[in-house]
């Protein structure tokens, strides 16, 4: 459970603020069943992260590829966000959280009703041709059916080798340099670029996470903790007062 002290002090930074923006990862998602692919008791355990998820195994391995995401499209279906999505949407309708930028890309933040969602690592939502870009649907995608142009089918996500989405990390880091307060939920901060960017605020910066980072010391405040129970409790805190 996080410190009350350090909750009641993060409650009045969070009222006091007049920009605040999250920057979500994997701790948020697992906490749902969404398996952590990074973590030894994880999918990854199965597939090595960084083929089975880059370009080179969409072109050589697709059945691989297009099983391991499968499982990931069933995942994402069949699980609901828990409470602390809609706590956290619930702050932005009450403008105490302007921006949410997030690693996910369950679409977890969008379902549960939060707006101006900077999805920097793409959608699981979405689905194309990795030749001519034309949409499709996730039914043609299980199928392993390729596009009419011939092309293979793929999630509309940010795979191994390339680029984060030019203008979503824009806005993203337009919206972190002005923030005076960046909150950053369930991530190990290990992954480039994205690991930047609580760096890149004058605000003050918070970390909740339930394991220790190697960037721990570069925050304001740290709560090592769930980030479902931590947002409950602080919820709370900032409801009574």
């Amino acid at each position: 459970m996080a410190n009350r002290q350090a909750l009641e002090q993060l409650a009045e930074w969070i009222k006091g603020s007049s920009y605040t923006v999250l920057l979500t990862g994997a701790g948020m998602s697992t906490e749902s069943g969404i398996p952590d692919f990074r973590s030894q008791n994880g999918l990854w355990k199965n597939y090595d992260p960084a083929y089975v998820s880059s370009v080179e195994a969409l072109h050589r391995h697709y059945d691989v590829f297009h099983e391991f995401y499968s499982l990931r499209l069933n995942d994402m279906e069949r699980l609901k966000p828990h409470s602390g999505y809609s706590i956290l949407s619930k702050w932005q309708q009450q403008s105490m959280v302007h921006a949410v930028a997030t690693q996910n890309v369950d679409g977890f933040h969008k379902k549960s009703g939060a707006h101006h969602v900077f999805e920097l690592h793409g959608s699981l939502d979405e689905i194309y041709c990795h030749e001519c870009g034309s949409a499709h649907s996730r039914e043609n995608f299980r199928k392993g059916e390729p596009c009419d142009c011939g092309g293979r089918l793929r999630p509309g996500i940010v795979l191994f080798g390339e680029l984060l989405p030019e203008k979503t990390w824009e806005s993203a880091l337009a919206s972190i340099e002005k923030a005076d307060l960046v909150i950053v939920i369930g991530t190990s901060l290990q992954v480039y670029p994205v690991n930047q960017l609580p760096s890149l605020t004058s605000g003050k910066t918070v970390l909740i996470n339930r394991e220790p980072t190697t960037l721990d010391h570069l925050f304001t405040m740290v709560i090592h903790s769930g980030a479902k129970d931590t947002l409950i409790q602080l919820d709370e805190i900032i409801q009574d007062t």
